[in-house]
Parts: C-alpha cells; sequence; structure tokens
C-alpha cells in the first residue's frame, strides 16, 4: 500500500509538473514571438524613417526620369515631393507605343498602362512583355537645355561677326565674355597641337569645349541633372573623337600603326600596341571626363549626408557638426566650378593632340615645306 501510494504521488507530481511546464512554455514563447513582432515593427518603422544616404547620392547621380527638387512633410504626415515630371515614351510590339508624364506613376506606387516604374527602370508588369524605353530623361531633357544655350550663345557671336561688328568696334555682352575663350581655344588648343591644319577642326573643338562646359556648369545647379558623370554621354563623346581622328588620319599616322619604324623583329611586339592605343586614346577621354565629374558630386554630397547621419545618432551631434560639414561642401563647391572649366579644357587639349597625331606629316614634307618658294632661299 505504501509503495502504490508513492508511485501515485510520483505520477500525479509529474503530471501537475509537465502539465505547468506546458503551459509556461507556450505562455513564454507567446511573449518572445510578440516581442519579437514589436521589435520587427520597429526596425521596419526605423528603417522607414532612417536616412538612406545611398539613396539619396545615386538618386542625385543616376538618370530619371523626373527633375526632383526636395522632399517635404506634409500636414497630413504624409512625404511630398517637389518634382518637375518629364514625358514617358514606350514601345512594346505586343502593345504598341504609350506616352504619358512620368508623374503617372506616382513615385512607384501606380501601375500605368500595364508598366510600373522599379527605381529609375521602367519595366512591363506582364511577363514576355518586351519594351523599348524612348522616355526623355533629366539627362536627355538637360542635353537639349544645354544645346539650345550653346546655339544661342555662338549664334549670337557669329552674328555680331557677319554684320561687321565685331571687326568695327569693339565687342560687347557675350561676345566680350566668349571671345577671349574662343581666341584661347584657337591659340592654345589647337594651332600647338593640330599646326596649320587647325582650321579645319576649329569648330568641332569648341562644340566639344562649350558644350562640355555649359553641361558641367549645368550639373552644378541643385535639383539639375548630373550629364557629364554619366558614362553614356562621355563614351559618344570619346566615339565621336574615335572617327574623326581615324577618318582624318593621313597616310604618314596610318604607316606609323601597322608599320612602325622599328627593327622587323620589334614590329611583331609594336604593331599590336599601335593598334591598342587607337582605342585607348578614346577610353582614356571617356574615363576621365566621367570619373572627375561623378566624384565631385559624390563628395559634395556626402559632407551634406553627414548632417543627417549625425543627426540619426544626436540631435546635438547633428547641429554640431553642420557648420564643419557646409564649410567643406561650400570649399569643394567651388573647386568643382574650376574643375568645370579644367575638364572641359583637357578633353577638348587632349583630342587635338590625337587630331595632330593623325595630321602630322612626314620629316619629308616639313623639310619641302620649308623649301617652298614663298620663302628665300640662300645659296
Amino acid at each position: 500500500m505504501l509503495k502504490r501510494a508513492k508511485c501515485l504521488l510520483v505520477a500525479a507530481f509529474s503530471l501537475f509538473s509537465l502539465t505547468f511546464s506546458t503551459i509556461s512554455y507556450a505562455q513564454d514563447h507567446g511573449e518572445t514571438s510578440h516581442e519579437e513582432m514589436v521589435h520587427e515593427e520597429g526596425v521596419e518603422k526605423e528603417k522607414e524613417t532612417k536616412f538612406d544616404a545611398n539613396k539619396v547620392i545615386f538618386g542625385h547621380v543616376m538618370d530619371a526620369h523626373e527633375f526632383h527638387f526636395f522632399s517635404y512633410e506634409g500636414s497630413d504626415g504624409q512625404e511630398h515631393h517637389a518634382t518637375l515630371p518629364l514625358p514617358v515614351i514606350l514601345y512594346s510590339p505586343q502593345k504598341g507605343f504609350s506616352t504619358f508624364m512620368s508623374s503617372a506613376f506616382h513615385h512607384g506606387h501606380t501601375e500605368v498602362d500595364g508598366y510600373r516604374l522599379v527605381g529609375n527602370k521602367i519595366e512591363p508588369v506582364e511577363e514576355g512583355v518586351e519594351v523599348y524605353d524612348f522616355s526623355i530623361t533629366r539627362n536627355v531633357a538637360q542635353m537639349f537645355l544645354a544645346m539650345i544655350v550653346l546655339i544661342w550663345l555662338l549664334s549670337g557671336v557669329a552674328k555680331h561677326y557677319r554684320n561687321g561688328q565685331g571687326v568695327t568696334r569693339a565687342p560687347r555682352g557675350f561676345q566680350n565674355a566668349l571671345e577671349p575663350v574662343i581666341t584661347f581655344v584657337r591659340d592654345e588648343v589647337a594651332k600647338p597641337n593640330i599646326g596649320r591644319k587647325y582650321h579645319k577642326f576649329m569648330p568641332f573643338l569648341l562644340t566639344v569645349f562649350f558644350f562640355i562646359l555649359i553641361n558641367n556648369i549645368f550639373g552644378l545647379i541643385p535639383g539639375a541633372a548630373n550629364v557629364t558623370g554619366n558614362i553614356a554621354f562621355t563614351a559618344v563623346l570619346g566615339v565621336i573623337t574615335f572617327l574623326v581622328v581615324s577618318f582624318s588620319g593621313n597616310k604618314h599616322y596610318w604607316g606609323h600603326i601597322f608599320n612602325p619604324p622599328v627593327p622587323f623583329g620589334i614590329k611583331f611586339i609594336m604593331v599590336p600596341v599601335e593598334i591598342l592605343s587607337i582605342f585607348t586614346k578614346p577610353f582614356a577621354l571617356i574615363i576621365r571626363l566621367f570619373a572627375n565629374m561623378l566624384a565631385g558630386h559624390i563628395i559634395i554630397i556626402c559632407l551634406i549626408s553627414l548632417i543627417f547621419i549625425f543627426s540619426s545618432i544626436s540631435k546635438v551631434a547633428g547641429i554640431g557638426f553642420s557648420p564643419v560639414s557646409v564649410a567643406f561642401a561650400a570649399f569643394i563647391y567651388v573647386i568643382e566650378v574650376l574643375v568645370a572649366f579644367i575638364q572641359a579644357f583637357i578633353f577638348t587639349n587632349l583630342t587635338a593632340v590625337f587630331i595632330g597625331q593623325a595630321v602630322e606629316e612626314g620629316h619629308h614634307e616639313h623639310e619641302e615645306e620649308n623649301l617652298a618658294p614663298d620663302r628665300p632661299v640662300i645659296i
């Protein structure tokens, strides 16, 4: 009887312990799950309110379907954006043409005509649908604006010379500002590098210089597009330079590439190197302009972003670091204005150097030029 009573007590105690532990585990697990859910919700809210420097930086330097100036929080607690929408032009073999303004996407929250905006790219909603984007993005719109400004400035100066006003009287207005720059490109870039055939290439050199300069300056305006910091833009300029140099090359230029004046055994090494140099020259122009203009914009945005990064840690730290960040950003901004002119000059100067190498004449031709009839010959 005593043994049976002990067994009964042990069984009752075991059943009670098992039941209590199961209930406790369920309560603890439920509380933990609730705490994890609250934590996850807090993390999500923190991610939504936390400043995203990557998004700001790449949103500024990358192309987009609208001009974004600033964002603000309205009285309804929602975030609003001050933007200038641009036209969207899409063609699909399955659906045909679709045209509408980029504001119809509502910053990626709305689908339009079976298309959606993912980041800065427009994608079809249905699978298997091909789409070709011919939209006027902010880089394209700004290039059109730069082209209009370029034609307006230079055609105005040309009009004064066509009417004889640029010769009979002192230059005024934009003519007074542009004439020293044109003279500088002629005397310091074209003549020293190309030689006596520089007149033939002056229109191209002036167009390249002023087009790059205008886009560089426009890129420094807040809210504008960084066109020269886009490798597609610099690649097109590099390809145009490559074509101009290639079609302007004389027999001496191509003979030096395919039959360099070196011993025969070295020709097998030098010919591939010379052929490779044909492509590395425009590639250097492409990367140099792209990297320099992109780096300057990223540095300025990073310096300004430091204010918001420190503010997310502590408002006192953000306010305290603001003068330092603004001072450095202003200093880099002034440097970028100087870089805008320098990069336009470097691209134009190197283009003139490559053209000069292509049109350079042989030594025997220089000797014949020195013995020309219009020069006195002493015997």
